[in-house]
């Protein structure tokens, strides 16, 4: 089984930045659209951020975050990031990365349901 995990998490001041990585097991990594969710308590996990199995093709970005966030992917080294800039108290969430096994090179997936795997999760807290 693929397997995720997720790390970069921790508490930062408004207008800080953090950046989190997503490592993934197994040698089938490029073969993956990719993407960041994010868990509120009390909420349903929503889609932050999506990348397409061929890298630098196609990106997409929850509004709210367009022009803060960046997602990236290094297929060489199995690794998803998300770059998060001028973060605010509303970015206060559990981050996981998601993994789509998919034959498309271009698309990208926004719900959870598309996903077939999942991190574990890292805590995000930014204080105001």
């Amino acid at each position: 089984q693929v397997q995720l995990v997720e790390s970069g998490g921790g508490l930062v001041q408004a207008g800080g930045s953090l950046r989190l990585s997503c490592t993934v097991s197994g040698r089938t990594f490029s073969f993956h659209a990719m993407g960041w969710f994010c868990q509120a308590p009390g909420k349903e996990r929503e889609f932050v951020a999506g990348i397409s199995r061929s890298i630098g093709v196609s990106t997409e970005y929850r509004e709210g975050v367009k022009g803060r966030f960046t997602i990236s992917r290094d297929n060489a080294k199995n690794t998803l990031s998300l770059q998060m800039n001028n973060l605010k108290p509303e970015d206060t969430c559990v981050y996981y990365c998601a993994a789509k096994s998919t034959l498309y090179p271009y698309n990208v997936f926004s719900g959870r349901d598309d996903y077939d795997f999942w991190g574990q999760g890292t805590q995000v807290t930014v204080s105001s």
